[in-house]
């Protein structure tokens, strides 16, 4: 069984659910309210990036409520 995930509010990024704060950009506005799921490596080359407006590889949640 996988574990939860969650969504950062403020940044989209995914962090495990024992996490209180996200290690991106320190937000403690963290839900499990997300959909949608993609993963940068190049954000400097990725258009998902710059739409997201991501700067850091990593997972993060397209739809965060």
């Amino acid at each position: 069984m996988a574990s939860k995930r969650l969504a950062c509010r403020e940044c989209h990024h995914i962090v495990s659910a024992d996490q209180n704060a996200c290690p991106h950009c320190g937000s403690s506005s963290l839900t499990e309210d997300w959909a949608g799921y993609v993963v940068i490596t190049h954000p400097e080359q990725s258009e998902i990036a710059e739409k997201m407006e991501v700067t850091e590889p990593g997972e993060y949640a397209l739809k965060v409520r």
